[in-house]
């Protein structure tokens, strides 16, 4: 049995301690009150500051980037942090932008981490969709990660990236036993798209595990934002009318607590 420390910073952004490994989630360190364009008439306002400071988490051994376009996932604190990080990983288009130490992945692609004394750790790229079908041209690409290591006794991690439910992100119940996911919720909408969704419900969560069975289902990116439609009394009241498996998995980090999950 393997433990990872998780760090829930707020938003998006979590530390994963993985057996020597330090990986960092969409980094947002920016104070709260400022206000990002998303483009196409879209917007948010920043509610809430980071419970972790970016000085204080060096050194890092990769950031894993679902997308570099949006503000909720990377700011301008978390763009300064990352010539500092071992290497970036993230989309195909995000790494021609970014350039350093980017380096882009295609969904289903795989990359490795490793170095002497540590496990080696294999990163694979898996789709996302942010928002509804034929919306990737305005909404921009995004992937989630799923991460393997020997000594997984309940499956690999998933992050799910900024996505809501679609074929691709069922895909990954074919693919891999999924043990922990960290899901991107918070239901996104905009007033100018009126219903349009742009990541996952709280009943989308509810049918993602449905699909993979995680042991652990750890909400991120559900609260600290003017954009997010759904907190975390929708999550629960979602996930409390779901089978007792599956209710069993949801779990709450703490914000800026490190808590040590099995997976």
């Amino acid at each position: 049995m393997t433990e990872v420390r998780i760090t829930h910073v707020g938003g998006p952004t979590t530390v994963l301690d993985i057996a020597g490994w330090r990986l960092l989630t969409d980094p947002t360190f920016d104070p709260p009150g400022q206000r990002y364009a998303f483009g196409w008439g879209t917007s948010s306002r920043k509610l809430t500051g980071p419970s972790v400071g970016a000085a204080d988490l060096a050194p890092v051994d990769a950031v894993l980037l679902s997308h570099d376009h949006h503000g909720d996932n990377l700011d301008a604190a978390g763009r300064a942090l990352l010539p500092t990080a071992g290497q970036v990983i993230t989309t195909v288009s995000g790494a021609r932008r970014l350039g350093g130490n980017a380096r882009g992945l295609r969904p289903w692609a795989t990359t490795r981490l490793e170095a002497p004394g540590r496990p080696s750790l294999e990163i694979t790229a898996t789709p996302a969709r942010h928002g509804p079908p034929l919306s990737r041209p305005v909404a921009g690409e995004v992937v989630g990660f799923v991460l393997r290591w020997a000594g997984q006794a309940h499956g690999a991690l998933w992050i799910s990236g900024d996505t809501v439910l679609f074929g691709g992100v069922r895909r990954v119940a074919d693919r891999f036993r999924i043990g922990t996911a960290l899901l991107h919720l918070g239901g996104v909408q905009f007033p100018v798209t009126g219903p349009v969704r742009y990541s996952m419900t709280a009943a989308q969560a509810v049918e993602v595990c449905r699909l993979l069975r995680p042991r652990n289902a750890i909400p991120v990116h559900y609260e600290g934002w003017k954009h997010f439609r759904e907190g975390r009394d929708d999550v629960e009241r979602g996930f409390a009318a779901a089978p007792d498996e599956i209710r069993r998995a949801l779990r709450w980090l703490p914000i800026g607590v490190g808590v040590d999950v099995d997976v």
